[in-house]
């Protein structure tokens, strides 16, 4: 009976450090699904910026850049020049979730959009959970457990209830728009298994610096800055650029890399599943997009079983 009662106590009483994990990253999660919900009202049909003419190369390199530069005086101020001291280990690992990680996951999502649908687009990302359990079932760094192995699954069900309820269902699937989407979906589960790796030895600014670092410098070989320079933008359009950058990199990327710290890979990129869902509750409330019955049961889906993935490991198995 005592028994009973203990393992009751641990099923409702999470551990603070994971708790914590868990809100940082559904923190981050809102930041990405605000800016989504931000950056479909102005490219469709805000007079505020041309949007037409800001393609995904130059949002996703603006993205880091602006980043990057708001980020050094922060870093330098607060921190000193020592918490940049790192091993070229390191840095070769933070290069690698700059350029693999970070460039891909932006760039591919943004391709897939304009190849085929957001919904598509999100919903094949969204697959990066199911990627990242397996590689760390397989890898032996995390054992499968049918709890944990249940929520995975319902959190991608959910996204996808999410995703392609509506209209948008009905669109033409493009093959190119899925790889592309496959690729974010790789990208994305790549850069929290490394991630995860790298904050287990370095703080989180070392690494979200150096990370920006090799990102903004891969996008400056890729698209140098006068071909940026040569797109004309207005006073507007580079102001929107800089606080889009801060609200969908720069703060949510902080919160994610936190909530990381704290978290297994599986356990935070489920939670991340979160964003579609912000995104489509303030997509509807400030853009005029309606949910339907079938989204607001994959919104449901989602929430639930991000909490059910941060259960004690004891619970899970």
């Amino acid at each position: 009976m005592a028994s009973i009662h203990n393992d009751s106590n641990k099923f409702f009483n999470l551990d603070a450090r994971k708790l914590e994990g868990y809100l940082l990253i559904a923190a981050a999660a809102f930041c990405y699904g605000a800016s989504a919900a931000w950056g479909k009202a102005v490219f469709n049909g805000s007079e505020w910026v041309r949007g037409a003419g800001i393609d995904p190369l130059i949002l996703s390199q603006t993205r880091s850049t602006f980043a990057l530069l708001v980020l050094i005086p922060l870093l330098l101020g607060f921190r000193g020049r020592r918490e940049l001291v790192a091993s070229r280990k390191t840095l070769l690992l933070c290069a690698a979730m700059g350029v693999l990680g970070v460039c891909g996951a932006n760039f591919f999502y943004y391709y897939a959009i304009q190849k085929s649908t957001v919904a598509i687009a999100i919903t094949v990302q969204y697959t990066a959970p199911v990627w990242v359990y397996a590689y760390m079932v397989v890898s032996r760094q995390q054992r499968a457990t049918w709890l944990r192995g249940m929520a995975v699954f319902f959190a991608f069900v959910g996204c996808g209830m999410v995703a392609l309820a509506g209209p948008a269902s009905q669109a033409r699937v493009n093959a190119i728009g899925i790889i592309a989407a496959l690729g974010a979906a790789f990208s994305y589960g790549f850069y929290n298994v490394v991630g995860a790796r790298l904050l287990q030895q370095s703080s989180r600014w070392l690494v979200l610096f150096y990370t920006l670092l090799a990102a903004s410098i891969f996008w400056i070989v890729v698209n140098p800055p006068w071909h940026i320079a040569a797109q004309h933008y207005s006073g507007r359009e580079w102001l929107f650029l800089f606080v889009f950058a801060m609200i969908s990199m720069l703060l949510p990327f902080a919160l994610y890399l936190g909530g990381l710290r704290l978290l297994d890979p599986t356990s935070a990129i489920v939670t991340s599943c979160l964003e579609p869902v912000f995104a489509s509750v303030l997509a509807a409330a400030f853009v005029g997009e309606k949910l339907v019955a079938l989204q607001i049961v994959g919104i449901a889906l989602v929430l639930s079983q991000s909490i059910v993935i941060q259960l004690p490991e004891r619970i899970n198995s």
